[in-house]
This record gives structure tokens, sequence and C-alpha cells, in this order.
């Protein structure tokens, strides 16, 4: 029984996204290693900023000192 743990900053992800996401993970294991969907858990934890580092540094001091977010759409050009 395969077990998901997605893990991302709280705010990061509408209900939506989050359905999409758990459907994606399980899509994969489905796809990749014959996994059936009801045997497949995913869980997402929405951790708060202050308890997310990068760099040696707490996440949004990261983001303030580079330049760079995490968001992907702001990251293509």
């Amino acid at each position: 029984m395969p077990y998901i743990n997605v893990k991302f900053t709280k705010g990061s992800a509408t209900p939506e996204q989050k359905a999409k996401i758990i459907e994606g993970m399980t899509n994969v294991l489905r796809d990749v290693i014959d996994k059936a969907p009801a045997a497949t858990w995913v869980v997402i934890d929405e951790v708060e900023f202050e308890d997310w580092g990068v760099g040696g540094l707490p996440v949004l001091d990261y983001w303030e000192k580079t330049g760079v977010s995490a968001s992907a759409s702001q990251n293509r050009n």
C-alpha cells in the first residue's frame, strides 16, 4: 500500500490544485509500478513559512535575499 507525502508552504495551492496533485501522484504510481489507485494514499502537509528553510535560511528570508521564489510561473521566461 503506497503512501506519498507531499509538503509545501501553507497557502501554496488551492483545494482544486491539491485535488490535481493527489490525482497526479496516484496516477504516477498506477502508470509506473501498476499500483491500484484504491491502494494508494496521498497526504498533503502544509508547512508554515517560519517552519521551512532553504540555503540555511528561513524560506522567506532566502527568497528576499536571492530574489528566487518557489513559484514556477514566476520563474518561467
